[in-house]
């Protein structure tokens, strides 16, 4: 063969998010920090095109993220990863650390013990702690202890072309984002709403990020709202969520920084107190388990300890290579399958 580049992927979804961790041939990303390392992908031409060549097609697909393992920068960090999909890098994910942490045991980059083992991962939002429960050689379940969440503002007031104004929450989970009452759209969230969902999703993000400047207080290379989350509360209590993700999808779990994010919310509205746990389940009825571990600070800022439960598959083992004669080595994104912002790619 005559590759340029190969990269072994090990494929693992988290309630149906596809997580493909990238297990071998990661090139060397240069940065002293794992926050340095994610700014450099999303600033570099080298970085954007390392992201394009495995989310973008022909060798990618709009569905899921490719995790780059990365050395540990923390001492007490087992491995780092950074996120990649088609639109940029990102800083953290609660599903992502489920697939990562699947794919260190089960392929034996971290010693499996039975019938737990804890993992620590370093993400450019700070370190998360996954505790697995194993079973004959299987990863059953992921605990993660995840970043501190807090709140930067409730009650939006974003004015709209189509729905008019629209009341919603920024608040941060390991990455921003903005949480809105899914009935201000006219809709429910259900897999046959998808992508009026996304849709609506993407106007949303556009509208906010051209008014509103959002910056981690003390991690500058996160900032923007990286997603919209619709939610809903259902008669049992437990809260149903659609993230929408650029250039025009659904996230397919419940979303672990999102609900991250939204156990800040409701924190802050005096409706979550440390000790409860609830569900939350996804636009295709996967669920994870939030929990509230405690309160701490982040620059002054009022903010949560949140824990997400979910589960990680494997399904798979895959490389991915680069002939160097390919002249869609920079990849491409077309509307009919990636949605209509795919023209911005």
């Amino acid at each position: 063969m005559r590759w340029k580049r190969t990269i072994q992927l090990l494929d693992v979804h988290a309630e149906g998010e596809i997580g493909r961790v990238a297990i071998g041939g990661v090139p060397k990303i240069p940065g002293d920090t794992i926050a340095e390392q994610l700014a450099w992908l999303n600033s570099d031409p080298k970085g954007q095109e390392l992201r394009r060549f495995l989310c973008l097609e022909p060798r990618g697909a709009p569905i899921g993220s490719v995790n780059l393992l990365l050395p540990a920068r923390h001492p007490d960090a087992d491995a780092a990863f950074i996120i990649l999909q088609p639109d940029q890098a990102h800083a953290s994910s609660g599903s992502n650390a489920i697939c990562v942490t699947t794919a260190l045991l089960e392929a034996g980059i971290v010693e499996m013990k039975e019938p737990e083992t804890v993992v620590t991962l370093e993400t450019a939002a700070g370190l998360v702690k996954a505790v697995a429960t194993c079973r004959d050689g299987r990863c059953e379940k992921v605990k993660l202890t995840m970043v501190a969440s807090f709140v930067h503002e409730l009650d939006v007031d974003l004015q709209t072309p189509e729905w008019g104004g629209i009341n919603l929450d920024i608040c941060y989970g390991g990455i921003f984002y903005a949480l809105v009452d899914v009935g201000q759209i006219g809709l429910t969230i259900d897999k046959t709403n998808a992508a009026a969902l996304v849709r609506a999703g993407m106007i949303i993000k556009s509208l906010i990020n051209s008014q509103i400047t959002v910056v981690h207080p003390e991690i500058p290379a996160i900032s923007g709202v990286a997603y919209v989350m619709f939610r809903d509360t259902e008669s049992d209590g437990t809260v149903r969520t659609c993230t929408t993700m650029w250039p025009g999808r659904a996230d397919r779990s419940p979303c672990g920084t999102g609900n991250s994010a939204n156990l800040a919310a409701l924190h802050a509205r005096g409706r979550a107190k440390v000790g409860d746990v609830f569900q939350s389940r996804s636009i295709i009825g996967t669920q994870f388990e939030v929990g509230f571990l405690g309160e701490t600070t982040v620059a002054g800022k009022t903010a949560i300890i949140p824990t997400i439960t979910g589960r990680g598959f494997t399904f798979g083992l895959s490389q991915v290579a680069l002939d160097p004669f390919d002249p869609l080595a920079d990849g491409f994104a077309m509307t009919d399958v990636w949605g209509p912002s795919a023209g911005e790619i």
